[in-house]
């Protein structure tokens, strides 16, 4: 090495410093001046739901890509890996709009072409439908900008039975929605092959329909707000420490 030290001796200096340079993780800390406040409201949402009303938080999962290998994959078998090609053909993206019910866990989902507040208000027309006529209904959502159109907001005078509650910038880890697309992914998109557009939504359909009837269960939140706070304020400080 440069420095004329074994890479034993290095790797013994790390260790005892606790340092691991070759590994590292991302993080994004919300800069929103009403963190503190949506967080709250949010938690209380999720931990002491209003009598009378029901829970969403709604998401939107853009750019699922419906790819086919170009040659089939070789199965699991003994001493060797299942495996697939490594390039791919693409057969048209789809975006699912997905609704999870806090306090039942189902999901109520759309798959449409694009991403935008026309799409929007189609989904919100259709939850509503879906949605007991005689509870008020109160959404979990984040900051993109087709939630807060003009449109959007008639939308919401038109049926003041609906509440938005918005999560803090940078802050998308707080949609209990986001953990279902998590197990989406893991478990049905990314090992998936999908022949066509078709195929991929109907997937996505399955999967969806599968979790309402065997895996649904009722949002419990265990993260404590002012722990989340101070957690945020300790990475402020170590930002403003290592420049």
């Amino acid at each position: 090495m440069a420095v004329g030290l074994a890479v034993s001796t290095v790797q013994n200096i790390w260790k005892v410093h606790g340092l691991a340079p070759h590994r590292w993780r991302t993080f994004k800390l919300s800069k929103d001046p009403e963190f503190a406040k949506k967080l709250y409201d949010v938690v209380g949402l999720y931990v002491n739901p209003p009598a009378h009303a029901v829970v969403l938080s709604v998401d939107e999962k853009s750019q699922i890509q419906a790819l086919d290998r170009t040659q089939p994959g070789l199965p699991m078998k003994q001493g060797r890996l299942g495996t697939m090609t490594h390039d791919y053909k693409r057969n048209g993206t789809t975006t699912l709009f997905a609704a999870l019910n806090v306090l039942t866990g189902e999901v109520f989902g759309r798959n449409m072409a694009r991403h935008r507040q026309q799409e929007f208000l189609r989904f919100l027309n259709a939850l509503n439908r879906e949605m007991p006529a005689d509870k008020a209904v109160h959404v979990v959502l984040d900051n993109v900008a087709s939630h807060k159109t003009p449109a959007v907001r008639r939308w919401l005078a038109r049926h003041p039975r609906w509440t938005f509650h918005f999560t803090p910038t940078s802050s998308s880890w707080l949609n209990a929605v986001e953990g279902f697309f998590a197990k989406l992914t893991r478990r049905r998109l990314k090992r998936g092959i999908f022949h066509s557009l078709v195929d991929l939504q109907a997937a996505i359909n399955r999967f969806i329909e599968e979790h309402n009837a065997t895996a649904a269960r009722p949002i419990v939140w265990r993260a404590d707000p002012d722990e989340i706070i101070a957690a945020r304020n300790r990475g402020f400080q170590a930002l403003e420490t290592a420049k």
